[in-house]
């Protein structure tokens, strides 16, 4: 006999729950109860509403789907087990492997396994972004809808609607808690991101009891007040009423829609009881029994029913693999008509660059009055954003302090009135600044966000996020160091540098004038499989002679000799930013006092690092031990290149409130102190 629709969704709804029960108990870790509860809202989401090929899940004009509450991951990976989608390579095509198999999923948490802990971004096809630390999804997923906006403001065309893709979220009580959350919820009702929906899981669970312990507020009038469409779903199991609440977002136009759904953890209906242990621990075997007892479900581990996947095929599959046949369709024809704008769109599909970007990065004449980095970087970031159209960000509210607004008149302002716009304003919300790049940046977008130096503390949560999912997210940071002088000790950065440096996988870069600057964007460009931080000064600072200095080209190899003396040097100064200039005029007071002196900039240890050992031996020669690092920041990390004798002249303390010239001298950060170092 035939299974009724009705019967094969309830069964559908099923497999995911136990698939989620066995496989956290063969993993002894996890939590089961949150995908048990939220199997109905994302199994409707999935199999009626995604817009989205399991056979081509990298196609550019798919729904994106986004778990914040990364701890229900296994509700993840039975979705895109269940879907069939397919397993990608490197280069985002398919290869004819389910992205994830059953196999992987009885390896749930296990080495070598792509169904980790929580969502790990690259793991497998089908996983947007990573997911975990909570709020992040939400900050990913306005990302993803800001690109989804302007990609279709940008690219689409009378006839030609190539991204009206939505992005739908699911996300807990501790998502909407957490402090990102609320920026993200608010910069996107600003923006009347109506391509933007979340479903709330208001379960009123954390890990420490019941949410009146700390959270007794009214969620849907803040979200109200935000500027979202807010629905309300009382009974998670409900999909005629999570059907119609999907429907009423996709008919909202003018606003970010929120539904709040209310469910049990562990079985989603609000008349149940909480299973023990559910959020955090498996339930045990014999709890498992009574649950798969309750479903009428055999007691064989990871059973998928066929009817299942037929289930799955008819629906997601069937409407994906339409929709994706037509897109491309009109896609052929798109690039017959609008060959230089599918040129682009090809090359943010794939990540690379135009031909020949590289050579709209300027040169600066020598100049000894100079100008502060942070100036040079607004005069090259001018000139790759009309190199490279897709390169955009902004700053959070200090895009005249660190130069970060595209100034050419036709860049436009992205907002609700116009969504081409190339100029971002994140308002005073570093942190989901971060994090929205990191989700323009997983659509395709070369995204750079802006902000002082200090607030890297506000923001790293989610740069170090963008170093997990090897994002080429571009960070400019401005106000470097005590040189911004009189702001004081809270916005003078003294152990950012290191602090950003101990961080995997992210490129750090402190130039020391105009033409470093340039090539740490070129750095930056040319590697697309990580962030860049280039930390910028307030202060001015000479732009070298390169007649008469290293060349510049030496930044791409992390460190160079800018100055260099006849024969094996007896001192070698190392600096970065601002301190290289000093540790040049050191350079001359030593050799007039017959010492031989190298003066190496180092803008980026890392770089610097993955060089041959060849290199870095002509750079920094193990023979030389007299070395002196030079930066107005603390010395952790400098032992290694400066070794067991060397000196380090910087801070050891937090700065001061004074004019950035006697501050350097009050902190000792003088060219007298450099050489008196140097002799000693």
């Amino acid at each position: 006999m035939a299974t009724s629709t009705s019967d094969v969704q309830q069964q559908s709804i099923n497999t995911i729950r136990t698939l989620s029960m066995d496989a956290v108990q063969a993993a002894n870790s996890g939590h089961p109860g949150t995908p048990m509860a939220l199997a109905p809202l994302t199994y409707a989401i999935w199999n009626e509403h995604l817009n989205y090929d399991p056979a081509n899940p990298n196609w550019m004009g798919r729904d994106r789907f986004v778990l914040s509450c990364g701890h229900a991951s296994m509700l993840l990976y039975s979705m895109i087990h269940l879907a069939e989608v397919a397993g990608t390579d490197k280069k985002g095509d398919p290869t004819g492997k389910p992205s994830i198999s059953i196999e992987d999923i009885k390896n749930f948490r296990q080495m070598g396994s792509p169904c980790a802990g929580h969502p790990e971004f690259g793991y497998a096809a089908g996983i947007e972004t990573t997911t975990g630390p909570l709020g992040q999804g939400l900050g990913n997923s306005v990302g993803m809808a800001i690109a989804g906006k302007w990609l279709a403001a940008t690219y689409d065309r009378p006839g030609y609607e190539l991204f009206d893709f939505d992005t739908y979220t699911v996300c807990s009580d501790g998502d909407v808690m957490e402090g990102i959350g609320c920026e993200a919820a608010s910069l996107a009702g600003h923006l009347k991101l109506s391509n933007l929906c979340w479903i709330y899981d208001d379960n009123e669970i954390t890990i420490e009891g019941r949410t009146e312990l700390a959270f007794s507020e009214d969620v849907k009038g803040r979200f109200e007040s935000l500027g979202w469409n807010v629905i309300t779903v009382t009974d998670a199991n409900d999909l005629d009423a999570l059907n119609a609440a999907y429907d009423q977002f996709k008919k909202t136009s003018d606003k970010p829609t929120l539904i709040i759904v209310k469910s049990i953890i562990g079985f989603g209906a609000p008349n149940k009881q909480d299973t023990s242990g559910a959020h955090g621990s498996p339930l045990g075997e014999d709890e498992i029994k009574l649950a798969k007892d309750n479903y009428g479900w055999t007691e064989e581990k990871f059973h998928v029913p066929s009817d299942v996947y037929d289930a799955f095929r008819a629906g997601i599959g069937a409407r994906g693999k339409e929709s994706y046949a037509a897109w491309t369709e009109k896609f052929d024809a798109y690039k017959k008509e609008f060959a230089a704008e599918a040129a682009e769109i090809e090359m943010i599909q794939s990540g690379d660059l135009p031909k020949g970007w590289q050579d709209a990065i300027p040169t600066f004449e020598a100049d000894e009055k100079g100008m502060a980095t942070r100036a040079s970087s607004g005069k090259v970031l001018q000139e790759v954003c009309k190199a490279i159209p897709w390169f955009i960000g902004g700053s959070a509210d200090l895009a005249g302090s660190n130069k970060s607004n595209n100034d050419d008149p036709a860049a436009g302002h992205f907002g609700a009135g116009d969504y081409s716009g190339k100029n971002f304003h994140f308002g005073i919300r570093e942190h989901v600044m971060a994090a929205i790049c990191n989700g323009m940046s997983l659509s395709g977008i070369r995204a750079y966000g802006a902000t002082f130096f200090v607030f890297t503390d506000y923001l790293r949560p989610s740069l170090r996020l963008s170093s997990i999912m090897h994002q080429p997210v571009f960070y400019i940071m401005s106000h470097d160091s005590i040189g911004l002088g009189e702001d004081g000790p809270t916005h003078q950065p003294v152990e950012h540098m290191a602090a950003c440096r101990s961080i995997p996988n992210v490129l750090t870069m402190r130039p020391g004038d105009a033409n470093e600057v340039a090539k740490c964007y070129q750095a930056a460009f040319e590697n697309n499989d990580r962030p860049t931080v280039i930390v910028l000064s307030r202060q001015n600072m000479p732009t070298f002679d390169r007649s008469k200095f290293g060349s510049a080209d030496g930044v791409l190899k992390g460190a160079y000799t800018l100055v260099d003396c006849d024969g094996t040097p007896d001192a070698i100064l190392i600096g970065t930013g601002s301190e290289v200039t000093i540790c040049v005029d050191a350079a001359t007071e030593l050799e007039k006092a017959g010492v031989k002196t190298r003066v190496v900039s180092m803008p980026c240890w890392k770089l610097f690092d993955e060089q041959p050992a060849d290199y870095r031996e002509s750079v920094l020669p193990a023979a030389v031990t007299n070395r002196v690092a030079v930066e107005a920041g603390i010395k952790m990390g400098w032992e290694r290149y400066i070794g067991a004798e060397g000196k380090f002249i910087g801070m050891s303390s937090f700065g001061g409130s004074a004019p950035f010239e006697e501050l350097y001298e009050h902190f000792g950060i003088t060219a007298a102190k450099i050489a008196e170092a140097a002799k000693a």
